[in-house]
């Protein structure tokens, strides 16, 4: 026995050949010194133009490089985890700590109530002890709507726990078991019972659908539950009291599930709105959640996930508690990180969604470093880490030994009086909540800035990556939700850089410099927006001046631009393939690349500059996570959706006629001229490189008669500023 115990509940192991790497690292290294040795030593003298061309390639390459070497940190030396849940087991089965589950829905239109429930079932049929589970669905939509749904989904959780229980089906989420599962041929009984518990599922979503589509509940439903009469008092979505329900009340011997077992604690919460108090968006909502169910349940870890993200492995949570429990290092640990995976994914990942070099390369790096970051959703905490408190090494902690929940005596209805309170609008007011206890206010990431205080009070996290994916859910399905979304991210990347939370000074002494630095790659996304744009513009208009920024084709110091192009290409193609991805999918990944470079990164960078000017706040914007049939059908046949004018379209069509007007031109001129290309052969190619990437744009402005087309006014007048700025470029 005593042998058995001082084995690890977990294994962490380096990456193997890592030679290959570091000397293809080395390789560009070197090219990338002889590009700026050749950048310097050939600063044209003559024209102002020419010269200011030429340093604006110089600074642009530096930014390049510096950000190069800082993706080289992240990927240099990745870990990976191996749990050992049979030693778990061994160890503490009967005495597993409870484990309160936040799932967080905003909007009941744009994240249907269908959606949200098939999360919250995934979740209830977690492989653990039921009575140890506590599920939250904070509603900041204050939808009944979203209400009803969950009551509904309570009702069918009493055969749908069974059932997966019995035939240990995976994924747990109705609507995705559905999709994919096949009747059995030679099993009668799981043929029945499947063919009964789906048709039960599709009458619950009928019920649901048909209350969405009428706008209200009917008098008869709101007669079912005392709940909706909170309702009567609301007066809109952002201007109701709090509204509480113990739906489950998983102490209750009657909250049973048709073969007599336990069901999960459930709870419904729609924490008070008001209009002259800012609500601090989800970080609100997980402060309100974790103040309630200090009250009801108390347990020791949180895992919150988002509501369009059901869990897809039942055994995720002993995964988590392989980490947290083990005896050397497990007291140190303060959050364990799931990455986000998707399972509305088109074949070759149409707008770059996926984001498999990071979860399968980036976060393995950072995992090495000391930790990954929180990224909002698929993250399990430890209480106490949310509550400000800080780690003292050698000190132990007793709070996964502790069931609070069933220590608490009052009734449901008195619990839903007492902590209605806890989610009121004054009740942070003087307090450290959102500053130095629960989720951090006034970012638009503030997943990631509390993950990374919280490493700079001492814990640390680890990134777990299991073969069986443990969270699948969806991604945007036009262009527009996708450069949005990524707007938002690296607004908020920015706003911490520029912050007192930048990693390189409220991390000093606090957190390795390796994963200081990691950080950095992520936050300054949007930094990177001035550097793209200068090469996807200037480089194509010189060429109607015939002004050259590369060296001749013939010339040894075109090795070093050319071996550094096709070296980081051939790699960048080799990593996505590597990680699942396919060559098509890696082309596309190097277009939504430079769209979002061009478009959200600018807009997130100019937004910083205009709040550091203290003309502009930042918002927080739902992504919608279902669309309508012809713009799905566009998506599955891989068109890219543009439909709508939109800002960033724009700036894309501009760039896109820019570089074919100007390629164009270019060879034009020098056809004309009987010229060889030369001198000017690189930009030439990188000209037509990018008029390459922009296909999908010149399709949909002369080619799709459908309504994902560009729109017509931004097709004319994105063509208009791109021939002024040719026309002024040429004189």
């Amino acid at each position: 026995m005593g042998e058995k115990s001082i084995l690890p509940l977990f294994e962490t192991k380096s990456a193997n050949n890592r030679f290959i790497f570091r000397l293809y690292t080395l390789s560009i290294f070197i090219s990338i010194c002889f590009i700026f040795y050749f950048r310097i030593h050939h600063l044209p003298e003559s024209k102002a133009a020419e010269k200011l061309a030429w340093l604006g390639a110089f600074f642009s390459e530096l930014w390049f490089a510096f950000y190069w070497f800082l993706t080289v940190i992240v990927r240099w030396n990745p870990s990976y985890r191996q749990t050992f849940k049979d030693r778990l087991s061994q160890r503490y089965d009967g005495v597993f700590p409870g484990i309160d589950i936040f799932v967080c829905t905003a909007d009941p239109v744009i994240e249907p109530p269908t959606m949200v429930i098939n999360t919250v079932l995934s979740i209830m049929a977690y492989n653990y002890p039921p009575e140890k589970m506590s599920i939250y669905l904070s509603d900041d939509g204050g939808s009944d709507l979203t209400f009803y749904a969950l009551l509904e989904s309570s009702q069918f959780s009493k055969k749908w726990l069974p059932f997966c229980r019995k035939f240990n089906v995976e994924p747990r989420s109705p609507e995705a078991y559905f999709r994919s599962a096949v009747e059995p041929l030679n099993d009668c009984l799981w043929s029945t019972e499947l063919s009964s518990i789906k048709n039960l599922y599709e009458d619950m979503k009928k019920r649901i659908e048909t209350v969405a589509e009428l706008g209200r509940i009917p008098d008869d439903i709101r007669k079912q539950h005392k709940g909706f009469l909170e309702w009567d008092t609301v007066l809109s979505q952002r201007d109701h009291q709090t509204i509480l329900q113990i739906v489950i009340d998983g102490r209750d011997p009657m909250a049973v599930d048709s073969e007599e077992q336990p069901l999960p604690t459930l709870v419904y919460l729609a924490r008070e709105k008001r209009p002259q108090y800012n609500h601090h968006f989800k970080a609100g909502a997980m402060n309100a959640l974790i103040r309630v169910s200090s009250r009801i349940s108390n347990a020791p870890i949180i895992l919150n996930v988002d509501c369009d993200m059901y869990a897809n492995n039942m055994d995720s949570v002993r995964d988590v508690l392989c980490f947290f429990m083990d005896e050397e290092n497990g007291d140190e640990i303060g959050f364990v990180q799931f990455p986000q995976n998707f399972d509305n994914l088109t074949t070759n990942d149409l707008y770059s969604s996926s984001f498999n070099v990071l979860s399968k390369v980036e976060l393995h790096g950072m995992d090495n470093d000391g930790g990954p970051p929180y990224i909002g959703t698929g993250c399990f905490h430890r209480r106490e880490t949310l509550c400000g408190r800080k780690y003292r090494r050698g000190s132990k902690s007793e709070s996964f030994r502790w069931d609070h929940h069933q220590r608490i005596q009052d009734s449901a209805s008195v619990l839903e009086e007492t902590c209605k309170p806890l989610a009121s609008c004054g009740y942070e007011e003087n307090t450290e909540w959102g500053k130095e206890m629960g989720l951090k206010y006034g970012c638009p990431v503030e997943d990631v800035i509390t993950g990374f205080t919280i490493q700079c009070k001492g814990w640390r996290s680890i990134y777990f990556n299991p073969k069986r994916k443990g969270f699948l859910g969806v991604v945007p399905t036009t262009l527009l939700q996708s450069l949005v979304q990524h707007k938002r991210w690296t607004e908020g990347g920015l706003q911490i850089f520029l912050s007192q939370y930048c990693p390189l000074l409220h991390g000093h002494g606090k957190i390795p410099l390796k994963l200081q630095l990691s950080y950095c790659v992520h936050l300054l996304w949007a930094a990177n927006c001035l550097a793209s744009l200068y090469y996807v513009t200037i480089p194509s208009l010189c060429l109607l001046r015939g002004i050259s920024l590369f060296p001749k084709v013939s010339s040894q110091w075109s090795y070093p631009f050319i071996y550094t192009i096709m070296a980081t290409s051939a790699y960048s193609a080799g990593e996505f393939v590597w990680c699942g991805g396919t060559v098509r999918g890696w082309w596309n990944d190097q277009r939504m690349w430079l769209y979002k470079r061009t478009t959200s990164y600018f807009f997130a960078f100019f937004d910083n500059i205009l709040r550091l000017l203290g003309t502009s706040k930042s918002a927080f914007v739902v992504t919608a996570k279902v669309a309508d049939n012809d713009v799905s059908k566009r998506y599955e046949r891989e068109l890219m959706e543009f439909g709508a004018p939109s800002p960033m379209f724009t700036i894309l069509t501009t760039l896109a006629w820019l570089n074919a007007l100007s390629f164009i031109g270019v060879l034009l001129k020098l056809a004309v001229h009987g010229q060889t290309p030369d001198q000017l052969a690189m930009q030439i190619i990188l000209c037509g490189l990018l008029v390459c990437v922009n296909q999908p744009i010149y399709e949909g402005i002369f080619l799709r008669k459908d309504k994902g087309k560009m729109p017509t006014s931004v097709a004319y007048k994105s063509a208009v500023y791109a021939l002024v700025a040719c026309s002024l470029a040429y004189v």
